[in-house]
């Protein structure tokens, strides 16, 4: 098994950041209705705008659940401007294997959620 496939197992195993957040500055949801994947993302923000703390729950397949964990790692620190720029070669180079059009959704699915808290805390605090 490769690396980037052992980092796979692992992050669907035993996820970071996996639990609900408390006083959370924006959260969002959202499913993938073709296989059912679900992610729930909470997002602490700071005042100059980076991502503090993030969290997730979630069900669905070893892809949407690692990727969204793989995420969770790597934002903290980032500022929103970045976190809103991420894309799909982004998503596709962290995990490190080849994907399907069907299982890059399930990549994607954090990703989208995790913008949309973005997206979702902008406007409420305009």
């Amino acid at each position: 098994m490769s690396a980037y496939r052992e980092a796979i197992v692992e992050h669907y195993k035993n996820p970071m950041n996996h639990h609900k957040m408390e006083n959370a500055d924006a959260e969002f949801e959202d499913l993938n209705p073709v296989c059912g994947d679900k992610v729930h993302v909470w997002i602490k923000v700071n005042d100059d705008d980076t991502i503090e703390d993030i969290s997730f729950l979630g069900e669905g397949c070893a892809i949407s659940q690692a990727a969204t964990s793989m995420l969770t790692d790597e934002l903290p620190g980032m500022t929103l401007s970045e976190v809103e720029a991420l894309n799909q070669e982004e998503i596709k180079e962290l995990l490190g294997v080849p994907l399907s059009p069907i299982r890059l959704k399930c990549a994607l699915l954090g990703m989208k959620v995790i913008q949309g808290a973005v997206l979702k805390y902008k406007a409420e605090k305009n």
